[in-house]
């Protein structure tokens, strides 16, 4: 597998993440500024953990190390998944697995190309949100079960971005278990890289 310059990294040179003037705090932030900083960090964390990732040999991506998912390949499946299927439940668009295990990728290097274009979706989708749309509601199906649920779209929001964050923390766990090392993905440090390219 081999590693480049990610697309995040090109994207955010030329577009830096800025937050609204004065939302640079948790107090004074809006549920619109918050879920699209979420939604640019969900891209630039994905960038480093693939990176990352690119740098294990075949047997390595592929091992079974007890998570979930059961390797690295399967949970960066499963991630891709998940986010499809919530981007179809919020957008109406786009094809959704049937299955929360779905393989939709076997080589590394088409899933990276599928996961990096599902980070410029959801990209836009957060840039496009306001407080009406956040504070509205949606309707859909389980995976597991026929039944069929209405709830705000704010807490739906605020479960994905934490889904995200979960399962890249399982990824997160096999490198270091792996090659002894793995990516700093802290919230915080993507928050003080975004500030210094804005400035």
């Amino acid at each position: 597998m081999r590693s480049g310059q990610s697309y995040y990294e090109r994207w955010l040179k030329a577009r830096p993440y800025r937050f609204p003037d004065g939302e640079e705090s948790e107090v004074s932030m809006t549920p619109t500024a918050h879920y699209r900083m979420f939604g640019h960090y969900n891209a630039w964390a994905n960038t480093r953990l693939y990176d990352a990732v690119a740098r294990l040999t075949a047997e390595q991506y592929r091992a079974d190390r007890g998570a979930f998912f059961k390797s690295v390949h399967g949970t960066l499946n499963h991630l891709l998944a998940t986010d499809r299927i919530w981007m179809q439940r919020f957008t109406g668009e786009g094809d959704a697995p049937n299955r929360l295990d779905a393989i939709l990728f076997e080589t590394f290097e088409t899933l990276r190309a599928a996961r990096e274009a599902e980070d410029r979706r959801i990209v836009e989708y957060v840039d496009r949100l306001n407080e009406a749309r956040i504070a509205g509601t949606i309707k859909y199906r389980r995976v597991t079960s026929p039944e069929q649920f209405e709830q705000q779209l704010a807490p739906a929001l605020a479960h994905w971005f934490n889904h995200q964050t979960h399962h890249r923390g399982h990824v997160h766990a096999m490198l270091t278990g792996l090659v002894g090392a793995a990516p700093e993905l802290d919230l915080l440090y993507f928050q003080r890289l975004s500030a210094k390219s804005a400035a």
